[in-house]
C-alpha cells in the first residue's frame, strides 16, 4: 500500500482527547434536529419539521387550556411564501416572568415536571419550545401576568434583547405570545413553505380533543362540540353502516363504527396529542373492541372478521405519559394513575370498552343487528379465500426471491447492514425507507442503478395491473402482481408491519403511465385504504423535458418550465422524455435523491371514496362519457382560433 495512504489512514483512525467535544443546548439541537423534531423537510408533507415547530408551540397553550386557563388560542401563519412567520397567542396564565428566558432557551427546564401545575399535559421533557427557539431565524416570546410583562427576542437560539420585567401599561390580557420564523440555513429548513391544509388539520385535531376550546387561524375558527364524534364525521371517507357509537368517561373517550371498506382504521390521542403511530392505548382499544363484540354475540367469531371495516378513535388522559420519541407520535406507557392507584392502560381501556360498549349494544339492538351482518359478510369473504391464501403466500415469497421483481434495500436484508453516516441512525433510515413501484424492467433498471441502496427498494410491475374496483379480496391472492406486492409491503394483516414508510408509484408521464397509476391507486383504495389515509402513498414526479446547451442543463417538469428554460438558455437542445427507461441512471440519481419531487396522495371526506371510484373505475357510464366530452370541449374552446 502507498506510504501516503498508510499515513492518512493512521491519522483518520486516531482517537484522543481532541475527539471529545461538548455541545451546548442550542448547538446540540441545531446539529441533531432529528432528535427533537423528527425529519426536517420543506413543508410539502404533513410530518415535516416546520409543522412540528408549530405543534410544539401550540402544545403549551393547549396545556394551559387543559388546566382550565384560557379558552381561545390565536394562530397566524404566513403561507405560500419562501419565508413564513408564525405567531401563537393564548390567554392562559402566562410564563412566570422571572424564569421566562430559561423556559424557552434551556433544555430540561419547564413547568411540566410539576404535576400540580400541569396535570395530564403533553409537554413533559422541557424540550419543545427550546427546539423551536434554536431552529428559528427569529424567535420572540412575551408573557403577560399579574399586571406585568416581559419580552425577549432570540436569533438561532442566541438571545438578542430582553426587556426585563415591566409594568403592563397597555393592559394586555394575561397569557403568552410567541412569534418565530424557521431558519432556512442550509441543512435546516431550506426553501420551506407552509401549507394551510396541514396546519388546519392540526388545529382541527386540537379542537376535537378539547371541546369548548376555540382556535382561530388566519380568519378561520375551529371549535368542536362533540369531540371524537366530530372527528369521525369529518374524517371518514366511507359512510358508516350504523350511527357512530360515541362513549366517554373520566380520562377516556371513544368513538367507533363499521364501514364497507377493508381493513381497520384508528385515530388515537393521549393528552390531546395525536399519536399517529398508535401505541399501548390504541392496541388496547383494538383488542377490547374485538373481545367485547365477540362476547356479546357469543358466536365464536374470528377477531379479524369482527374488526374488518372498523373505524375508531380513542383519547385518554395520562399523568406523565411515556412516548417513544420527542415527537410524541407513539405511546410507550404501560401504566397510568387512577385516583390514588396505578392501573395498566390495557386494563383501563378494556374495562371501559367492555362495560360501555356492551351496555350500548344491549340498548340498541338495531345497531347490533347491522354490526352482526357486517361481521358475517366479512367471515363469508374470508372463508371464500381461505383455500388460496396459504399457497398464494408461498408463491409470493418464492417469486420475490427468485426473480428481480423486488430489489430490496439493505435495511430489510438479513445478510447486509446499511452503512450509516454520522448523522443517521437506523431509525432515521427506516423513516426514510421507500419502495418505487415501476412499470417494466427498463424503468426499474434505471432506478435500481441510481437509487440509495440503504433505503430505496424497487418493485417491477409486469404489464398493466388489473382493474380491481368492485372485486373481492380473493383477487389479491389470485393475481400474481397484487399478491407479490402485498407480500413485499407486508400489509396483508394491516399496517403495523409495513416495511416501507413511502410507497412511490413511478410511471411514465403518458396516457399508459397515467392509466397504470390509476389502477394502482384503485388497488390500494379498494383493499388497503389506510395505506393512503395514513399518508404512505406518493406519486413520483419525473421531468418531461431536458433543455441544455454546453454551459447549462435544466430539467423541466411542465410545459411552463420548458418555455421558461428555452427563453433563458441560448441555442438550447431540447429532449422530450417519453418514458422512465429513457432517462439514464446518472440523470435519474438527481430525480430520486435529495431533491426528489413527490406528490402525496391524500383523501378527504368530500372525496366520497366509493362514489369517486365508481365514477372513474367502474363500468362505463353516460355520466363519465359526458364528463370526458365536456372537458374536451373546454380545451377546444380555450384554444387559439385558427387564422
Amino acid at each position: 500500500m502507498d506510504e501516503k495512504v498508510l499515513i492518512e489512514n493512521e491519522q483518520q483512525a486516531q482517537y484522543n482527547d481532541d475527539n471529545i467535544v461538548h455541545l451546548d443546548d442550542r448547538e446540540h439541537i441545531r446539529r441533531r434536529p432529528g432528535m427533537y423534531i423528527g425529519k426536517l423537510g420543506d413543508g410539502s408533507h404533513s410530518d415535516d419539521g416546520i409543522y412540528v415547530l408549530i405543534k410544539e408551540t401550540i402544545d403549551n397553550s393547549i396545556d394551559e387550556y387543559r388546566m382550565g386557563e384560557g379558552k381561545v388560542i390565536e394562530v397566524t401563519v404566513e403561507t405560500g411564501i419562501e419565508h413564513g412567520k408564525v405567531t401563537v397567542r393564548d390567554y392562559g396564565r402566562g410564563i412566570p416572568l422571572g424564569k421566562m428566558i430559561d423556559a424557552v432557551s434551556l433544555l430540561n427546564t419547564g413547568g411540566k415536571y410539576d404535576t400540580k401545575a400541569f396535570k395530564k399535559s403533553v409537554g413533559l421533557n422541557g424540550v419543545g419550545t427550546k427546539a423551536v427557539n434554536a431552529l428559528s431565524e427569529r424567535f420572540v416570546v412575551e408573557s403577560f401576568r399579574e399586571g406585568k410583562h416581559r419580552r425577549a427576542e432570540f436569533s438561532k437560539g442566541h438571545i438578542v434583547c430582553d426587556s426585563g420585567i415591566l409594568d403592563n401599561t397597555d393592559n394586555q390580557p394575561r397569557g403568552t405570545y410567541v412569534e418565530f420564523q424557521p431558519d432556512d440555513t442550509k441543512g435546516l429548513f431550506e426553501n420551506y413553505q407552509f401549507r394551510s391544509e396541514y396546519i388546519e388539520m392540526l388545529l382541527r385535531n386540537y379542537s376535537y380533543l378539547n371541546t369548548g376550546l376555540t382556535l382561530k387561524y388566519n380568519g378561520k375558527r375551529f371549535v368542536s362540540k362533540d369531540g371524537l364524534l366530530d372527528l369521525l364525521r369529518e374524517n371518514m371517507t366511507s359512510e358508516p353502516l350504523y350511527p357512530i357509537i360515541h362513549l366517554s368517561g373520566e380520562d377516556i373517550e371513544i368513538a367507533l363504527t363499521h364501514t364497507d371498506q377493508s381493513g381497520e382504521e384508528y385515530f388515537s390521542f393521549v393528552n390531546g396529542q395525536h399519536t399517529i403511530q398508535g401505541g399501548t392505548h390504541q392496541a388496547a382499544f383494538r383488542e377490547a373492541i374485538g373481545k367485547t363484540i365477540k362476547e356479546f354475540f357469543n358466536k365464536n367469531q374470528d377477531l379479524s372478521d369482527i374488526r374488518n371495516g372498523v373505524v375508531g378513535a380513542i383519547a385518554i388522559n395520562v399523568e406523565e405519559p411515556t412516548f417513544e420519541s420527542q415527537t410524541k407520535i407513539k405511546l410507550g406507557s404501560r401504566d397510568m394513575s387512577l385516583k390514588e392507584d396505578s392501573i395498566s392502560i390495557n386494563k383501563f381501556v378494556n374495562d371501559f370498552v367492555k362495560r360501555e360498549l356492551d351496555n350500548y349494544l344491549h340498548k340498541t339492538p338495531d345497531t347490533a343487528q347491522v354490526m352482526l351482518q357486517k361481521i358475517q359478510d366479512s367471515e363469508k369473504e374470508r372463508k371464500a379465500i381461505a383455500g388460496v391464501t396459504k399457497l398464494a403466500r408461498e408463491r409470493a415469497k418464492k417469486n420475490l426471491l427468485n426473480n428481480p421483481k423486488l430489489r430490496d434495500c439493505r435495511i430489510h436484508l438479513n445478510d447486509a447492514k446499511p452503512s450509516f453516516s454520522s448523522k443517521q441512525s437506523e431509525d432515521d433510515l427506516r423513516a426514510e425507507s421507500s419502495i418505487f413501484i415501476t412499470e417494466g424492467l427498463s424503468a426499474s433498471g434505471s432506478i435500481t442503478k441510481s437509487r440509495d441502496v440503504n433505503t430505496q427498494a424497487v418493485f417491477s410491475l409486469r404489464g398493466k395491473p388489473l382493474n380491481s374496483y368492485g372485486l373481492t379480496k380473493k383477487v389479491v391472492y389470485e393475481n400474481e402482481e397484487f399478491n407479490c406486492l402485498q407480500s413485499a409491503l407486508n400489509i396483508e394483516d394491516g399496517l403495523d408491519d409495513l416495511r416501507y414508510n413511502k410507497v412511490i408509484i413511478a410511471t411514465d408521464a403518458d396516457v399508459d403511465g397515467m392509466h397504470i397509476r390509476l389502477l394502482m391507486l384503485t388497488f390500494f383504495l379498494q383493499f388497503f385504504p389506510d395505506l393512503v389515509k395514513k399518508g404512505h402513498v406518493y406519486i413520483l414526479q419525473t421531468p418531461l423535458f431536458r433543455v441544455k446547451n454546453k454551459q447549462e442543463t435544466r430539467y423541466c417538469y411542465s410545459e411552463e418550465e420548458r418555455l421558461k428554460a428555452i427563453s433563458e438558455i441560448k441555442n438550447p437542445e431540447i429532449t422530450r422524455f417519453k418514458g422512465l427507461g429513457e432517462i439514464s441512471p446518472e440523470e435519474f440519481s438527481g430525480f430520486i435523491g435529495k431533491n426528489i419531487r413527490l406528490d402525496q396522495v391524500s383523501l378527504r371526506k368530500e372525496d366520497a371514496l366509493n362514489d369517486l371510484m365508481a365514477f372513474y373505475m367502474g363500468k362505463n357510464t353516460t355520466e363519465r362519457q359526458n364528463f370526458i366530452i365536456d372537458n374536451l370541449v373546454v380545451e377546444q374552446d380555450d384554444a387559439e382560433p385558427e387564422e
